[in-house]
């Protein structure tokens, strides 16, 4: 490292991944830095400089007495030890700044000799004070899960119609006629604990009221008349409660009865489809309940506005997942005896990481946010491609009943709304198109070849008595 790459790296300041010493003599606290780096995703110590960045540097002499101190700290002082680098970088004086690289750590979690462990907060470190800050970094090194948690629930709470069906169904294998038959089958599927109570998994998937032992865990929805939250007005709510796979088919039909229905061709009797797929909610539904952070005790919220449908979960991404790996198929199992279930047809799931590429291909219009600050992530849901909080209005079809919400500003591209309507009804003319959208036939027809061009469009059939058909 040359002067001036050390000099650049000083002038970001202090932050949890750099950290400033003038000298050490306490070779207990240089341990506690890096086991609190070592806990996180590594660091550098940087020893000869002030904590406001004024570049000191230290005496020759210094130098050996520290790297001795370092090496220490690292091998005798950690547990478990750590292999740390070291660089000894000349300034202008002559003095020398030592720069101390700290990898994350492959065995998390660190302790200091005291036994206590450390974790990065900003610029600072603090120690671990509570059970469950415990559990989350055991739970992100995959030794410990929130869905093996033992709770106060005997087995007497099970469901046993629910259990006896899905033994029968998936087991080929009858319900045991004595408790302690059913406790010891209990814990081999792995649903309850060596004490003889169920997991938290046990109690989400077959207890008869899980809410009255976990009422945090439950899907909160409710629909508002706006664009936006309001205090008291709303044009519907409900409260998801019950085993998971209940929780799942109430928080559907929840959304699924507050969204929009086009005719897509159909008769004027018939109920219509909804305005966005069911699939899209089925996937994301799923994945909120198996995947969220059950160490976090809050409920799942539904939220539907007149632009948009929010789901938001507790518990941002975990350990290195980011939206844009997910968007890709990565995963990480945060709870897997209830995906291990879930997989075997409680819910309808498909494949780990496959989801959300599901989500997005039946319906691009959507976004994901993790709020790491907050402990959330949401997937806002955006209804008939808007993504803007103006004022929509309706436009009606005189020939096919179709309805479109579209802005006022009309920013949407011509592209998209012809694949709108198409989605809807793949029978349009591109005249019909035409009188949909306020547009000349010569602009439609137009717009038209542009999507067969770019592959996103074809036709099946002749121009009479065929259809259109979307390429995904």
């Amino acid at each position: 490292m040359t002067f001036k790459n050390l000099r650049d790296q000083i002038s970001s300041g202090e932050d949890s991944t750099r950290q400033f010493k003038s000298d050490v003599h306490n070779v207990d606290s240089v341990a506690s830095e890096m086991a609190a780096f070592a806990n996180a995703n590594g660091g550098t110590i940087f020893i000869g400089v002030g904590d406001d960045g004024s570049i000191l540097g230290l005496m020759k002499e210094d130098v050996r007495r520290i790297n001795q101190l370092v090496g220490n700290a690292a091998s005798q002082h950690v547990r478990s030890p750590i292999v740390v680098h070291t660089e000894n970088v000349i300034i202008e004086n002559g003095h020398v700044v030592i720069v101390v690289t700290v990898p994350k750590g492959i065995d998390k979690p660190y302790f200091d000799k005291n036994g206590v462990i450390w974790l990065k907060s900003g610029a600072d470190k603090r120690r671990i004070n509570s059970k469950e800050e415990l559990r989350r970094l055991f739970q992100s090194v995959d030794q410990f899960h929130a869905d093996e948690l033992p709770t106060q629930a005997g087995i007497e709470q099970l469901d046993k119609l629910r259990f006896r069906d899905f033994l029968r169904d998936t087991y080929k294998q009858p319900f045991p006629e004595l408790s302690k038959e059913l406790l010891k089958l209990l814990q081999n599927m792995n649903l309850a604990t060596e004490e003889g109570v169920l997991n938290l998994a046990g109690v989400l998937l077959f207890a008869e009221r899980p809410e009255w032992i976990k009422p945090q865990f439950i899907v909160k929805a409710i629909h508002y008349p706006s664009d936006d939250m309001h205090v008291s007005e709303y044009l519907d709510t409900e409260e998801c409660c019950g085993p998971l796979s209940k929780v799942f088919e109430n928080s559907m039909a929840f959304v699924m009865r507050n969204l929009h229905k086009v005719q897509a061709g159909h008769g004027v009797n018939s109920p219509g489809m909804p305005e966005i797929p069911a699939i899209v909610f089925e996937e994301l539904l799923v994945n909120a309940l198996v995947h969220r952070d059950y160490l976090v005790s809050a409920p799942i919220r539904i939220f539907l506005f007149n632009n948009r449908i929010e789901i938001i979960s507790p518990g941002h991404l975990p350990d290195n997942l980011t939206v844009a790996k997910i968007l890709t198929g990565n995963s990480n199992i945060r709870n897997p005896i209830l995906a291990s279930y879930v997989a075997k047809g409680l819910l309808p799931y498909k494949g780990l990481g496959s989801g959300i590429k599901r989500a997005l291909e039946s319906w691009p219009d959507l976004d994901f946010i993790d709020d790491q600050e907050g402990c959330l992530f949401t997937v806002k849901v955006y209804r008939q491609g808007e993504k803007s909080s103006e004022k929509t209005q309706v436009y009606q079809g005189k020939d096919t009943g179709i309805s479109q919400l579209s802005s006022e500003k009309g920013s949407e591209k011509s592209s998209e709304k012809v694949l709108f309507l198409v989605k809807a009804n793949k029978f349009l003319s591109a005249q019909e198109i035409a009188k949909h959208l306020n547009l000349t036939s010569r602009a439609v027809e137009k717009t038209i070849a542009i999507l067969r061009k770019q592959g996103r469009l074809k036709r099946i059939g002749p121009a009479k008595g065929g259809h259109w058909e979307i390429v995904e």
